[in-house]
């Protein structure tokens, strides 16, 4: 937001001390971005006319100039063409210094002397036109020698460039700046008066009507008509106002209605009278697919829902007495009723309206405008009728038998109460570190509108209605503590050093991710960070249909369309960048987030939305993943096994089982997505029955699709970090240390012929639970298929380990063991080798 200094002035006595103005305002919070000073180093800077143009021999960019500045001929160097013999243009004569501290010194180019510069729009700081000198030829009164600042009615000035936050509306005008820096700076403050008074016509019953259809969305509508309109120019002094605050004059109506706009934060709208059926200003929702054709010529839709979250296709618009729109609420009015040079009578439109409705429309249009900046950050529900008496006051600068019909008819909707605070001084002492009395506070709250009641012990402070921002009680108390603090001064607060009950440590979640990388750093696996945001096509490239994928409605690249939503097409495209440059044999891990359109899972995120948050919507699926990916020489599906198994024992995972094949488990698509069909299986806990990744190899066919070919293998891990940072969702081994006996162990080892459909693992629990409980460990340390094992049967040889802590186990103990496990295992179908 850009505010001028020189209109800040007329609020209160301010100084001309920039340095001191930016820091209090910074203080205040709100942040000066920019000084930018305005008018200076014109001084100097006169009117000339051109006399003669000339070239130079030799020189065919610059030419020799000629001009008349009052007195006398003056020879000047330019290398600008837009201009002839007649012609006004600026001249900074020699000892001038330009803005920006650019002297002008007498030279010689080309062997001719330039007494001077003629200057154009960007080097004296009055535009930013280069395409050659600014031209002063057609405005009056430019006479050779005549001061340019003086032709142009140009005084210095400062405008600050200010961003005030989204949570404080009532800075997003300069009567709020002006408040919040008088009341630091304890100035007296006053709006002050334009013009001495507006024509007022008593009416007993006015023509004009005004209705709130939709009490909920639009608090209060203040509807004026107004008669011997003129539609013109401002006055000079209004249009420089508005082009230092950054915006364009364009005729007295509608530079009046910004005008207030900036001044109050109040934004209004007037439409031509005779063009509203039925003079009637209704408010009410959008049917759905209903249009408009705005002021900007642009036919719009509303009603109807657009992509944004919670967005229930509920648009507000204003319509006349025929039920027409004619208005898109606090955005921008339509073209039917527009004020142009033959409009003689107005209404005024000024109204409070729900500042989530006006912000999900704008959104949802594409449809960004002052108004709507204001409106969605909540604007004063008691402001549109001073709003509507100021934009008279300065119409009728320009209007001057200007009459409006009083008084202004009123449409309410739903208006809430204004908010008390009640706490006590030592209350706010607390949390600020100051004491302050009941009256100091009461001076510190009431320039910016709080009214303070009661004793120290038991204030009552009403909010103003234009600070939406304070909450009620009891988090209000905050509120207000900010607000005494930032008239007060945080720069006068003593400085004290933080304490913290608690010492700062890792969450179970950051825990658990640095011990996932260091094991697999430890391992030699490197680290990558992937893009979040990739091609549609690479999810269908591993298997995942686009349904999955969260899209974006206004991608920067189409190579970057979709939110990511599994973590391997990124992992094999950084193996193809690598392979590319030779490095063949590489070893990667990510831990990152892959995301899940709702309509795809049977778990969305659901979150509270629309207006006051009655409604439900479903939010993308969000799944921290472990992607591993090997490719190595030697790499294939056993060494992403062996990786799991270090992570296993890291994690100290329990009741840990693999699961093939993958289509015949109830597994997440995210995980197995571009896994080998035949080489990969899932791992399970069997204690819970979740299953929370995938352990084997990349299927060849992707392989192919990211261009790594099929003749090097890729083992392949994808764990769902979300699930392991559940506690008690995975099993996991006791910390209790176990005694370890002092007798000797006894080993056995057992070899079953086993149907290769029966998983290994269901065999090993099997022995587990025949052998006694002298039984210390159950391990696979051999798969075998070939010569002696029939077709669609492999060999499964396990070493069992036997101890006591009393005693020394007998021979026929661990044969009785031995005996139990053959006998269970035949059950099964195992057949001892």
């Amino acid at each position: 937001m850009l505010v001028p200094l020189s209109w800040l002035q007329t609020y209160a006595a301010f100084p001309n001390d920039i340095a001191l103005l930016s820091a209090t305002l910074d203080d205040l919070g709100l942040v000066v971005e920019s000084i930018e000073r305005i008018g200076e180093g014109l001084e100097d800077i006169c009117c000339a006319k051109v006399l003669d143009i000339q070239p130079i021999d030799g020189a065919d960019k610059v030419r020799e100039i000629t001009v008349d500045a009052g007195d006398g001929p003056l020879g000047i160097v330019c290398g600008a063409w837009n201009f002839a013999v007649g012609d006004v243009v600026p001249l900074a004569p020699v000892g001038a210094v330009l803005p920006g501290g650019f002297a002008i010194a007498k030279r010689k180019m080309r062997g001719v002397t330039s007494n001077g510069m003629l200057c154009s729009a960007r080097e004296i700081g009055l535009g930013a036109d280069t395409g050659g000198l600014m031209l002063l030829t057609d405005l009056e009164g430019a006479t050779p020698g005549r001061n340019v600042a003086e032709l142009l009615g140009i005084t210095a000035d400062v405008v600050f460039e200010l961003t005030a936050e989204g949570n404080r509306p009532d800075a997003w005008s300069i009567v709020g700046v002006a408040k919040d820096l008088s009341a630091r700076l304890g100035l007296d403050f006053q709006i002050p008066t334009l013009c001495d008074s507006v024509s007022e016509q008593d009416v007993a019953s006015p023509l004009h009507t005004a209705s709130v259809i939709t009490p909920s969305l639009c608090s209060h509508l203040t509807v004026t008509r107004a008669r011997n309109i003129a539609v013109g120019s401002s006055p000079a002094w209004l249009e420089r106002r508005l082009t230092l605050a950054g915006m364009r004059p364009i005729s007295n109506v509608v530079d009046a209605s910004n005008y207030v706009m900036l001044e109050l934060g109040q934004p209004t709208h007037a439409y031509d009278f005779v063009k509203v059926a039925g003079a009637h200003l209704g408010v009410r929702t959008a049917h759905p697919s209903e249009q408009i054709s705005t002021l900007d010529g642009v036919t719009r839709t509303l009603g109807n829902p657009g992509r944004g979250l919670g967005d229930s296709a509920t648009d507000l618009v204003i319509v006349d007495g025929d039920d027409t729109v004619i208005g898109i609420a606090g955005l921008m009015g339509g073209a039917s009723t527009e004020i142009d040079a033959s409009t003689t009578e107005l209404l005024l439109e000024a109204a409070c309206f729900d500042a989530m409705t006006i912000a999900r429309t704008s959104k949802k249009l594409g449809l960004r405008s002052e108004a709507s900046s204001r409106f969605e950050r909540g604007v004063d529900p008691e402001l549109a009728t001073v709003a509507s008496r100021r934009f008279f006051e300065v119409l009728t600068l320009s209007c001057p038998d200007l009459v409006v019909e009083a008084p202004s008819v009123v449409a309410h909707g739903e208006v809430g109460s204004r908010t008390v605070i009640t706490a006590s001084t030592e209350r706010f002492g607390r949390l600020l570190g100051i004491t302050l009395s009941g009256e100091e506070i009461s001076n510190l709250l009431h320039p910016l509108g709080f009214s303070v009641d009661g004793v120290d012990d038991a204030l009552e402070i009403t909010v103003p209605s234009n600070r939406p921002d304070i909450r009620s009680m009891p988090f209000g108390i905050a509120d207000v503590a900010e607000e005494i603090v930032r008239t007060y001064g945080y720069a006068r607060l003593e400085r004290r050093f933080p304490s913290w009950p608690t010492p700062g440590s890792l969450t179970h979640a950051q825990r658990l991710r640095r011990q996932l990388r260091d094991v697999l750093c430890g391992l030699g696996v490197d680290e990558v960070w992937t893009p979040t945001l990739v091609d549609v096509s690479d999810a269908v490239a591993i298997g995942l249909g686009s349904r999955a994928q969260v899209t974006l409605a206004n991608p920067l690249a189409e190579q970057e369309a979709a939110l990511r939503s599994s973590l391997l097409p990124g992992m094999l495209s950084a193996f193809a960048y690598n392979a590319d440059r030779r490095n063949e044999a590489a070893r990667f891990f990510e831990i990152g987030t892959a995301f899940t359109h709702p309509t795809a899972t049977t778990t969305p995120r659901m979150t509270r939305a629309g207006s006051g948050g009655t409604d439900e919507a479903a939010l993308p699926q969000e799944r921290t993943l472990l992607c591993v990916s090997l490719r190595g020489e030697t790499d294939d599906a056993a060494s992403a096994v062996a990786t799991f198994t270090q992570l296993h024992r890291s994690l100290r995972l329990s009741d840990v089982e693999l699961v093939q094949p993958l289509d015949r488990v109830d597994i997440s698509p995210a995980l197995m997505a571009g896994a080998h069909p035949t080489r990969s299986a899932a791992i399970r806990c069997t204690s819970s029955g979740v299953i929370y990744g995938v352990v084997g190899e990349v299927s060849p066919t992707v392989l192919q699709d990211f261009g790594l070919g099929s003749e090097r293998r890729v083992g392949l891990l994808m764990v769902d970090v979300t699930a392991l940072e559940v506690p008690g969702l995975i099993g996991r081994a006791s910390l209790q240390a176990r005694p370890i006996s002092k007798f000797p162990s006894s080993d056995i080892d057992l070899a079953f012929t086993l149907s290769s459909d029966v998983p290994a693992g269901a065999l090993r629990e099997v022995l587990r639970a025949a052998a006694s409980e002298l039984c210390q460990s159950v391990e696979l340390f051999d798969v075998y298929r070939g010569q002696g094992v029939p077709d669609g049967s492999r060999s499964l040889a396990f070493s069992l380990r036997f101890a006591s802590l009393e005693r020394t186990l007998t021979d026929a103990e661990v044969g009785a063991a031995r005996a139990n496990c053959i006998s269970a295992a035949a059950d099964l179908g195992a057949v001892l080798r």
